[in-house]
């Protein structure tokens, strides 16, 4: 086997590696037509090593089974049409990321606007407060006072600053 090396990573990549991304920047070609004109995105794509694509969705009207179902039937054809897996050796989940998954797109941000979220920092400090704005470089987080009596604390997030962002589900 011949390691590649990756001067956009910075290390050596496998050729089943390499493979992966190339997958994963196909799935996502044929993917970007099949949701124009719809409020559908794309959170994520991953390819495991068995041709397991796993495509990760969400939309701002909110992702249902039906859409997932829809662009699943769509871009299985895709897939198929494209002979990127000649022997028909690849498998296909839509999905929307799930409750407690990490925001990874901006858009995602801004649909839950008005939702309790937990911001890790990069120093892995955790603050919990209703996200209430969401700009192209920093987030707004509103955070209770400790006590009942003070102030709730309007604090303005630089997106750089923030290693990871889970909306908490309230029951």
């Amino acid at each position: 086997m011949h390691w590649i090396y990756s001067k956009e990573r910075g290390h050596w990549l496998s050729p089943r590696l390499l493979n992966m991304t190339e997958v994963i920047a196909k799935v996502h070609s044929l993917l970007e037509p099949l949701l124009d004109g719809t409020d559908i995105f794309i959170v994520n794509i991953k390819v495991k090593p068995v041709n397991n694509i796993k495509v990760f969705l969400d939309a701002d009207s909110g992702f249902s089974i039906d859409k997932a179902s829809s662009v699943n039937r769509k871009l299985y054809a895709q897939i198929e049409a494209s002979q990127m897996f000649p022997d028909g050796d690849f498998s296909l989940e839509v999905s929307s990321p799930g409750v407690d998954e990490p925001l990874l797109q901006l858009r995602q941000y801004k649909k839950n606007i008005g939702r309790k979220v937990a911001i890790t920092n990069m120093a892995d400090v955790e603050k919990i407060g209703i996200l209430k704005d969401v700009t192209d470089d920093h987030l707004t987080l509103e955070i209770k006072g400790k006590k009942v009596k003070d102030e709730n604390i309007i604090a303005e997030i630089p997106l750089t600053d923030i290693k990871k962002t889970v909306v908490q589900v309230i029951f």
